[in-house]
């Protein structure tokens, strides 16, 4: 080991350690204090939103240097509007119900035992991330409220974003009384401090969360010794099924590749049942391209809308995260659920169809997080869910699925209450 990766030991070591106590203090946190802290937060960022504008724009000129995507510098970007959302999650999250403490379930033996699941905080969350800056506030925010601590490790190309929105998160913790280790950020970019918290910082790590592209995701689940919340990566497909509404199929569609199409939600590859590929494909192309969409399509495609690109076996298989959509006309719901089981990534989907059948069939038949009908693949979102926020999209299926909130931030512990059983 090298002086450097010993010193990234000994600071994620310490790191640790005061997570370790800070979670201590939150798991019976009063409620109270847990959502001045984030009312005090969401105040900040809206007080403090010019130096983190100024710190994005620092981010955003050194990532333009290097000529990265524009799907990357849509996800890195801050704006107003976007600081304004985040401030708004930070006072959603604060109006949720506490989690801690919840009882899930109860009932009695009939020996007299009494038996409560009762909701507990997991304890130290690890969130690793890259070019995404709001995802500081947002895990800062889920893991408080859920009476956790986190070590949140940023992307280098992030690092003054993050690092200014964290500061408005420590206000709100000394307003409150929290202890601030109970949101810390990684100070090193160095890539050692992954490998640290991949292997639990001494046991001090309960679970880690990564938000990021395959490559992270796959050293992760390579390296972790602790659980993970699986975040693949967002292979997103929408089916215009045969009974679809033409008005809807154009609108849903453009929404679910163009609103943002660098989150994991946008749709990456659109199925069309043969029976309307004369009727619906070409205005739904169409109006793709007029947001300045690429299309590339199978033959059957092409022969339909000439301009499409020939889409080759690798493009049903890539999350673009830009302007690009592959397309695919299939024979029926049959086709359409086997194509997303072989290329899909179990993230998110979406049917557009007026046939019950059709859709039951999808929403029975496919293993993915999330299954929409007639509506947009870019609800896969925690704050459209309702929970305030989320800190990523689990796609595994152990403990938490889909948008992860408070209450996937908790495990969860018996309370057996009797009056003086002893078992036979």
């Amino acid at each position: 080991m090298n002086a450097i990766d010993s010193e990234t030991r000994t600071v994620m070591s310490a790191i640790g350690q005061r997570a370790r106590k800070a979670a201590a203090v939150l798991a019976f946190a009063a409620t109270d204090a847990k959502n001045l802290a984030l009312t005090v937060a969401a105040d900040a960022v809206i007080a403090e939103s010019a130096a983190i504008l100024a710190a994005n724009a620092e981010d955003v000129a050194a990532a333009t240097e290097r000529g990265i995507s524009h799907a990357f510098l849509d996800r890195l970007t801050v704006t107003e509007a976007r600081l304004e959302n985040v401030a708004k999650g930070l006072r959603e999250i604060a109006a949720l119900p506490d989690p801690v403490g919840t009882v899930i379930a109860e009932w009695q033996r009939p020996n007299g035992l009494d038996i409560a699941r009762v909701r507990t905080p997991l304890g130290v969350v690890g969130v690793i991330f890259e070019s995404r800056p709001n995802v500081t506030a947002d895990a800062g925010a889920l893991t408080l409220k859920s009476g956790n601590a986190v070590i949140l490790r940023g992307g280098s190309d992030s690092t003054r974003t993050s690092h200014a929105i964290h500061s408005c998160l420590l206000q709100g913790l000394e307003a409150a009384g929290l202890p601030l280790d109970a949101i810390q950020l990684v100070p090193t970019t160095d890539r050692a401090a992954v490998g640290e918290m991949l292997r639990g910082l001494d046991g001090n790590i309960d679970v880690i969360v990564p938000r990021g592209g395959k490559t992270l995701v796959a050293r992760v689940e390579e390296e972790a010794r602790v659980p993970v919340f699986a975040h693949l990566e967002g292979l997103c497909h929408t089916f215009i099924d045969a009974s679809a509404r033409l008005d809807m199929a154009i609108d849903v569609t453009v929404n679910a590749k163009m609103r943002r199409t660098g989150i994991c939600g946008a749709t990456e590859t659109l199925l069309v049942h043969r029976d309307v590929a004369a009727t619906h494909l070409r205005p739904v192309i169409d109006a793709l391209m007029a947001r300045g969409c690429e299309i590339r399509g199978d033959a059957a495609v092409q022969r339909l809308v000439p301009s499409a690109k020939l889409a080759t076996e690798q493009d049903f298989h890539t999350e673009y995260e830009d302007a690009i959509i592959s397309v695919k006309i299939v024979a029926d719901v049959g086709e359409a659920i086997a194509h997303i089981t072989h290329y899909g990534s179990h993230h998110t989907e979406a049917i557009i169809s007026e046939n019950p059948v059709s859709v039951e069939r999808f929403f029975t038949e496919i293993d993915s997080a999330i299954l929409l009908h007639n509506a947009s693949t870019q609800f896969a979102d925690g704050g459209e869910f309702g929970f305030g926020g989320e800190i990523g999209i689990a796609t595994g299926k152990f403990h938490a699925r889909g948008p992860v909130g408070l209450e996937q931030l908790c495990s969860f512990k018996y309370l057996i209450r009797g009056n003086g059983q002893t078992r036979p």
